[in-house]
């Protein structure tokens, strides 16, 4: 698997590969990450790769021939590889898909891509109209670049690989995973027993450490029900609307009160 990344700011990505899950992931093969600065590819003594909006208006737009430029070495270094599916062109940008699970999965199991991360006010329409093949959203906000929501994708992708978390299979019990109800995680606890919190001792739900293992599935359960209920209904809807509830949690969430202040039941 092979992302080739094209930014004006490279200097912000290489950090990520060299620690952590993503470190494993890079030193292991699995997902191989190409960085590719594009002022490498601007003429002239300044490298330009932005210039003012035609029809006027606030900011710059990067240039569309810089672009190709940088696209088409990408495309060259690309086919130089042995077995290697002509990559999509990916673009961060509020008019994509937003991105999930299910789509991380995906691109997870692929075998890579190009992601083009925009600057200023965005980037001339004719280069998205020529060569970009994917758009992808983090969400209804604003990001100086997209730089963040490539090191997001690529972090999202490196995890979901063999052997790179140390527990095996962690990944597979991740909120949101399609495979399992589609609910969020039930609140942690660890290590020490008893917490003193401005002088008050806050111990472990006792359940817990009661070591019976059905007790403790169902108050799990019954945690991340509330949990969901209480911060996220629009994905508690979805898995009521997949019939991913059974009458035990519909019971549970009738007797359960369910607001941001409501306390655990």
């Amino acid at each position: 698997m092979r992302f080739d990344v094209i930014t004006l700011f490279p200097e912000l990505l290489m950090p990520m590969l060299s620690l952590g899950i993503n470190r494993r992931a890079f030193e292991s093969g699995q997902v191989q990450v190409v960085l590719w600065n594009l002022r490498d590819f601007a003429e002239g003594n300044y490298r330009r790769v932005d210039d003012r909006p035609f029809g006027g208006g606030p900011g710059m737009v990067m240039m569309a021939e810089p672009l190709a430029r940088c696209l088409a070495a990408v495309r060259q270094a690309r086919a130089g590889l042995a077995e290697a599916p002509p990559a999509p062109v990916v673009l961060f940008s509020p008019l994509g898909q937003r991105l999930d699970h299910a789509a991380v999965q995906t691109w997870a199991d692929s075998a890579g891509a190009v992601l083009v991360c925009g600057r200023y006010e965005g980037i001339d329409q004719r280069f998205i109209d020529a060569h970009v093949d994917v758009q992808i959203s983090l969400g209804d906000f604003v990001l100086s670049g997209g730089e963040i929501a490539a090191m997001a994708l690529l972090d999202a992708v490196d995890r979901l690989q063999p052997g790179v978390l140390n527990e095996q299979g962690s990944h597979q019990q991740d909120r949101f995973n399609p495979a399992l109800d589609g609910l969020l995680d039930c609140p942690p606890y660890t290590r020490p027993e008893v917490w003193l919190s401005n002088n008050m001792p806050v111990p472990v739900p006792a359940v817990l450490m009661s070591g019976n293992h059905e007790r403790i599935a169902r108050f799990r359960r019954e945690q991340s029900l509330q949990t969901t209920a209480r911060w996220r209904p629009d994905v508690l809807a979805q898995v009521r609307q997949a019939g991913r509830l059974s009458a035990q949690d519909e019971r549970f969430l009738r007797q359960c009160p369910l607001g941001h202040n409501a306390d655990p039941c």
